[in-house]
């Protein structure tokens, strides 16, 4: 009876929302205060006109009045189905995972995160680990540190919070902490955080924000101390958008810094060379401009841009061996990318995706890149890494994926500009954030053990060998 309103919720719906009560990066479609406060012509209107604030676009030129009828009738059904059935996620620790080429056992190393979003080693082995509520943590053996203190106080909604943290190249000498956060514009208020729970139309209205990208010092109270901003946005670039501050944190072997912008919700942005948004950008640590960046000679263009024509970026490495810049970026409705990042390059966003947004009717346009992998339907991908230690031998050089709303750690084989492999190395473990190598050889993950973007419970794990093939 409901095939196509099913295919339907696949394809547009799913990759943002889910498919359990939990939800995914935006709120469960088929939440019981959802379906009991909101009419069937309140949910045929946001269905056809969108939610742009909330990141949701307009389906009035892709569904006719029927297919809508169909597909709250399958929300207002499957939502009854799953009402008292909460998701369940198995628990991770001590699982045997026997991959292609590697056999391996996952070990939790520390399970009382809230969203953990960033991870970073210091010299002394202990990992600095970004909590999306605010909270900067340090892990040593299996023990977590209490909070950070005087750290800033993000704006926390949807996608905003505590996003990336990274260590200075020369941290041994300079102590620089560099951390992105979603703030509240300056001369704004501050307002109370959300109360878990709350159906999104009682919600007290956003406040204009924007990704801050900041460095400060840990001192030996655990206090956050020296802010200074490393890339600043100027006044028009804060919106009450909730959706898409990107902010992933990359040292080259030059010790340039790259930072991705998301383009918050305002696809136009990542065009336009005079915003900061939808964009990679590249400076320097002292947050100078380099004189080769691609940009830094044309007039209006924000010099520190790198890329253009991106969406929302939130993962980048480079190949060991070819020194090519590979990234990450969330598609709208299916159309997640793997791009090779290279000086000057457009994305397309836009213009150009490979998956499904309104005002977009192409995939491929001369001058613009297409991506080397895209998915569809939506896996959400975040952070990635090269693995070059010898703790895996038939995993070196591999490049890792973390995939949130595919909950699933994914391997490419990389020859030169090309993905020759692809396999998925685990899933169904929840939101994977982040992979990273430990100064003991070791890969580690940081899973949010829920379905759902909103503060849940995270953990971070380690990949230990074991004996045997893949």
């Amino acid at each position: 009876m409901f095939g196509g309103a099913v295919e339907q919720f696949a394809g547009k719906c799913l990759g943002c929302h889910g498919d359990t009560l939990a939800g995914g990066r935006a709120p469960s479609l088929f939440s019981e205060s959802l379906l009991a406060e909101t009419t069937d012509a309140s949910l045929a209107k946001s269905i056809l006109n969108g939610l742009p604030k909330g990141g949701m676009p307009a389906f009035k030129d892709q569904l006719s009045q029927s297919d809508i009828n169909q597909l709250i009738a399958y929300l207002r059904i499957r939502g009854g189905q799953l009402k008292g059935a909460p998701s369940f996620l198995p628990n991770p620790d001590s699982q045997i995972i026997r991959s292609e080429k590697q056999t391996f056992k996952i070990e939790v190393v520390a399970a009382d995160l809230n969203t953990p979003w960033g991870a970073a080693f210091l010299p002394d082995g202990r990992l600095l680990l970004t909590e999306r509520p605010g909270r900067i943590r340090s892990l040593s053996n299996g023990k977590l540190s209490e909070p950070v203190k005087n750290t800033p106080i993000p704006w926390v909604r949807q996608d905003g919070g505590f996003f990336d943290i990274a260590i200075d190249p020369d941290y041994q000498n300079n102590g620089w902490v560099y951390l992105s956060y979603s703030a509240v514009a300056p001369g704004v208020a501050q307002p109370p955080p959300d109360v878990p729970g709350t159906p999104r139309s009682q919600l007290a209205p956003a406040p204009a924000s924007m990704t801050r990208w900041v460095r400060g010092r840990i001192n030996g109270n655990n206090e956050w101390v020296d802010q200074q901003d490393v890339l600043q946005t100027p006044a028009e670039t804060y919106s009450t958008s909730v959706i898409h501050y990107g902010s992933r944190f990359f040292f080259d072997q030059k010790g340039r810094l790259f930072i991705t912008a998301g383009e918050r919700g305002e696809m136009s942005h990542a065009q336009d060379l005079s915003s900061p948004l939808g964009k990679i950008h590249r400076i320097n640590v002292d947050g100078s401009i380099p004189k080769d960046n691609p940009f830094v000679k044309m007039p209006g263009a924000v010099p520190s841009i790198w890329t253009l024509g991106n969406r929302n970026p939130e993962g980048l490495a480079i190949d060991p061996r070819s020194g090519l810049m590979w990234g990450s970026d969330n598609g709208p409705i299916g159309g997640d990318e793997l791009n090779l990042v290279e000086k000057g390059h457009n994305y397309g966003w836009g213009v150009v995706s490979m998956g499904i947004e309104p005002g977009i009717n192409k995939q491929h346009q001369r001058g613009m890149d297409d991506p080397i992998r895209y998915y569809t339907p939506s896996i959400a991908p975040s952070g990635i890494h090269f693995y070059t230690g010898n703790r895996y031998p038939g995993w070196k050089n591999s490049l890792f994926l973390s995939a949130l709303a595919g909950q699933r750690l994914i391997r490419y084989e990389i020859r030169g500009r090309k993905v020759v492999h692809e396999e998925v190395v685990f899933k169904g473990f929840g939101r994977v954030r982040q992979v990273i190598t430990g100064p003991d050889g070791y890969l580690y993950v940081l899973i949010q053990n829920s379905q759902s973007l909103a503060n849940s419970p995270g953990m971070v794990i380690r990949l230990l060998p074991q004996k045997g093939g893949g």
